[in-house]
């Protein structure tokens, strides 16, 4: 019996030839380039959700007195021995552009008891940073902290937006890398109120 074949069938047809595998190896490269450089402009960042509590958890604060938004210098609350959230944000940042808005609602309609409340404006210019302030009615003391000294020196944060909860003592004692809900800021506050 002949096997009977296709005369218009071309030979190795149903074999991926390395011209294939080159073609999608460096579509998956450009393609993760693109999903890193839209991530870097709209402020986002690519986290692992099982990913540990940053190093600075448990670690004692030192006292922090730098220039506010409006020009004078303030301390940071802790140095007065008041638990305090430390929310650090920007005008450039997409998260924070969401995340604020919604802080500010919640603290217009909540008492954080003795917990006190600090924004740091960071890698920012102090015109944005007052806008931003004004335009989502942020009614607590903001740092400026336009080189970063504060949230990548004094904090060890390397993206925006990110909320710290430090004790009265100065001790931080959680740290939430990212856009946080306000119900995961509830929560940060009810602990350091107990």
């Amino acid at each position: 019996m002949s096997e009977i074949t296709d005369p218009t069938a071309r030979p190795g047809r149903g074999h991926p030839s390395p011209m294939m595998f080159v073609s999608l190896g460096i579509g998956a490269a450009i393609a993760l380039a693109l999903i890193v450089v839209v991530s870097v402009l709209t402020g986002g960042s690519v986290k692992n959700a099982t990913t540990p509590p940053p190093a600075l958890v448990g670690t004692t604060l030192p006292a922090i007195s730098e220039s506010s938004l409006s020009g004078p210098t303030i301390a940071a609350p802790w140095t007065s021995h008041h638990p305090t959230v430390v929310v650090f944000f920007a005008s450039w940042c997409g998260p924070c552009r969401h995340e604020l808005p919604a802080l500010a609602k919640y603290l217009a309609a909540h008492s954080l008891g003795k917990v006190s409340i600090l924004g740091v404006d960071t890698q920012d210019t102090r015109a944005s940073g007052q806008r931003v302030v004004t335009k989502d009615h942020l009614n607590f003391p903001v740092l400026f902290d336009p080189s970063s000294t504060v949230a990548a020196g004094k904090f060890q944060l390397a993206g925006l937006p990110d909320t710290v909860f430090v004790s009265a003592e100065g001790v931080v004692k959680n740290v939430h890398i990212g856009a946080i809900s306000t119900a995961q800021f509830a929560a940060g506050v009810s602990a350091l109120n107990a």
